[in-house]
């Protein structure tokens, strides 16, 4: 008799495609709603306790939950998320001895970080897909083992135990951005919004939020003068703008509360603004605050003559028409990134 050919169930082979599309960035389900739904299955099986099937469970869950902590550290800003992941991770903690560890120099699995991570976490969870496993890969039966040893999963495990800690953090905690008074501070204690500019341009060396945060903090507590005030908000209204994938509840927080000091019950007979003409581009937004920060080093500017009085600069109209679309970007930012409403609040 010719013995079955092992295959993975529906359920498995549709996990696979789900939680790889969401590694690699090209979600075709809700990312939160998933991963919390993982989480919660983790810590579930955490709860079965020891046996065969166990022992599978917390292997698949562990590598899934090292494989998928990335993205939560990062695409997401839910809090109930980032706790069900650091539940589910301090309960497989408590069932790993890392001294348990006999495997020689070399054995434990690498790349799991990956597609393959969840490939190998969804067929370890069951008999007939680590046969499924082993089979695609051309697995001995040591090599399959290692994937189960206590000390290798618990290694996985506090890696991704850390990494949504610091996520956590960095997504809901404090950011200290202080260190960029020394780059942004003239000895006299003017504000240099040259340099801001010069600073937030470079958008790949991931200046944008750290330098708008700088701006809605300074803002904030009063400690500018006037003729700073029209600088530091397009410095941080183009750190919004120019934000594609949305910044956390960390910097969220401030810079919605720089823009809250925005009147925007204000009228005007102008018919144009400056910043109308300067808007389109990363280049040409640089190009007008340089211009009019420092005119005789930086002479070109995209804004008209018959636009560059200063009077149409400062109008209050422009000021809320460009909070209106800050506030709007940062509502964008809640609907694309998750999270509850208490999520972005202090």
């Amino acid at each position: 008799m010719t013995e079955a050919t092992p295959v993975l169930t529906d359920d498995h082979r549709q996990l696979i495609s789900d939680l790889s599309g969401i590694v690699n960035d090209y979600p075709s389900v809700d990312p939160e709603t998933t991963l919390v739904v993982l989480a919660d299955d983790a810590a579930e099986a955490v709860g079965r306790g020891g046996g065969l099937a166990g022992r599978r469970e917390r292997t698949g869950y562990a590598i899934l939950l090292y494989a998928t902590c990335w993205y939560v550290s990062a695409r997401v800003f839910n809090k109930s998320l980032f706790t069900a992941y650091a539940e589910a991770l301090e309960g497989l903690q408590a069932l790993l001895d890392p001294a348990a560890c006999a495997c020689p120099a070399g054995a434990h699995p690498a790349d799991l970080d990956s597609e393959y991570g969840i490939e190998a976490g969804v067929c370890l969870l069951s008999e007939a897909g680590r046969a499924v496993f082993a089979e695609d890969y051309d697995l001995e039966d040591a090599e399959l083992a290692a994937f189960d040893c206590e000390g290798f999963l618990a290694e996985l495990v506090g890696q991704a135990a850390g990494r949504v800690r610091e996520g956590r953090q960095e997504v809901f905690g404090g950011i200290d951005v202080s260190s960029l008074d020394a780059r942004f501070l003239r000895e006299d204690g003017g504000i240099d919004i040259v340099a801001m500019q010069e600073a937030i341009q470079r958008t790949w060396e991931q200046n944008t939020g750290p330098v708008a945060l700088w701006a809605a903090r300074r803002m904030l507590s009063g400690q500018l003068r006037d003729t700073e005030r029209l600088g530091l908000f397009l410095c941080l209204w183009m750190g919004v703008a120019q934000t594609y994938e949305g910044l956390p509840p960390s910097y969220a927080r401030d810079l919605a509360a720089a823009l809250a000091t925005i009147d925007l019950d204000v009228s005007c007979d102008h018919p144009k603004h400056p910043w109308d003409t300067a808007d389109a581009t990363t280049r040409s937004r640089y190009r007008a605050v340089v211009h009019l920060y420092a005119p005789e080093e930086h002479s070109d500017t995209p804004v008209p003559a018959e636009l560059s009085d200063r009077e149409l600069w400062e109008c209050p109209v422009q000021y809320a028409e460009l909070a209106r679309r800050a506030l709007a970007d940062l509502k964008g930012w809640r609907v694309m990134r998750g999270g509850e409403g208490e999520d972005w609040e202090d």
